[in-house]
């Protein structure tokens, strides 16, 4: 048990699984963004801006590939500042209003707090449940504090607003408090809680409800709240077996809003078909299953905790944001790892998966 385990080479399944996504993700942004881009005067920006969130993102990767993970469990508490920092930076000049929600400041470069926290929420969770290992199967000296710190972050994103990304860190909560040791009874509880408290937060702002209504029966407003749905299926049936061809969808001329970011893969499967949309999850969950057996590897429990944590957010998010494009679950917002637009989500996607490959490098043969 105390046998000390040699360093291996980094995963290059993962690196070369993260890289097939990335470069993926930046052809279909140019596809899916051209045109409604072209009509703002530039129809490369979007892509513009995945290249310069990728490049900064191989770099973060690199970074974080070679510094040992094992020094990142003494920067939670710098990590949490800086994140407290940057989401309180939102309510500055320095914040970024679009569609009614601050979710980005400008730092030269537009930057999505939220994407940091997420990262040292995991950092912080995986810190915690390791120095509290003993007490875990106490709801008020185990669970209750570590709710009460990742509730704080999850409520100041919350009234961003971004329902998505604050229902994500409790999700990344309760599945590593599970991987952590504590009771289902707990865990049970407090989904049922948070559960509820999500579903009064939805009926208790109008366009969170009234989305929620359209996903009941899109049709009922085609022309309105329903209309994104409608649209995201069209481009779904459209796309057929194989598609309609790279490049070449209807529903990105227009129709469907926010193709592409959140409705993404609506676009892949309407122009590479279902065929394409297998090949995509299919790499996803090779990534998430190489994530996972690194985590169950990893020789040390903070190592695994937070291998876990950032599989763990690739997956949720995975999950999510294919349920709602599918109109199996209410729009949220949430973008789809390594394919949406957006670079700061880009970079802090890269960074933590080269912190999942400086893990590898310590795991016991996998």
């Amino acid at each position: 048990m105390n046998k000390k385990i040699k360093s291996k080479p980094l995963d290059y399944s993962i690196l070369v699984l993260t890289i097939l996504l990335v470069a993926f993700g930046i052809i279909m942004v140019y596809s899916a963004s051209y045109y409604m881009a072209g009509k703002g005067g530039d129809s490369m920006s979007y892509f513009k801006k995945q290249i310069v969130g990728a490049a900064v993102g191989f770099v973060a990767m690199f970074f974080m590939s070679r510094f040992p993970y094992k020094k990142l469990e003494r920067l939670v508490p710098l990590g949490l500042i800086v994140s407290l920092v940057l989401l309180l930076l939102i309510y500055t000049p320095l914040g970024i209003e679009s569609y009614g929600a601050r979710r980005w400041i400008n730092l030269g470069m537009s930057v999505q707090p939220s994407e940091v926290a997420k990262l040292a929420i995991v950092l912080f969770v995986a810190k915690y449940l390791t120095e509290k290992k003993d007490v875990m199967g106490s709801f008020k000296k185990g669970i209750l504090p570590v709710t009460i710190v990742v509730g704080v972050y999850a409520g100041m994103v919350l009234i961003q607003p971004n329902m998505s990304m604050a229902m994500t860190f409790v999700l990344l909560l309760l599945f590593m408090l599970y991987l952590g040791g504590a009771k289902i009874k707990h865990l049970a509880l407090m989904a049922l809680v948070g559960g509820a408290g999500a579903f009064g937060l939805m009926l208790a702002e109008p366009y969170r409800r009234a989305r929620y209504l359209a996903f009941l029966d899109p049709w009922a407003d085609p022309l309105d709240t329903g209309w994104q749905i409608i649209q995201s299926l069209y481009a779904l049936g459209n796309g057929g077996l194989f598609g309609v061809g790279l490049g070449a969808s209807r529903q990105k001329y227009a129709f469907l809003t926010f193709a592409e970011s959140d409705f993404i893969f609506s676009i892949i499967g309407e122009e590479l078909g279902f065929i394409g949309c297998v090949a995509l999850i299919a790499v996803f969950g090779l990534l998430i299953w190489r994530g996972m057996k690194v985590a169950f590897a990893c020789p040390d429990r903070f190592g695994s905790l937070v291998a876990a944590g950032i599989t763990l957010n690739i997956a949720i998010q995975v999950i999510i944001n294919i349920l709602v494009v599918t109109g199996s679950m209410p729009p949220t917002g949430l973008p789809l790892p390594f394919i949406s637009a957006g670079g700061s989500s880009l970079a802090m996607s890269m960074a933590a998966i080269g912190v999942l490959m400086n893990i590898s490098k310590s795991t016991k043969p996998i």
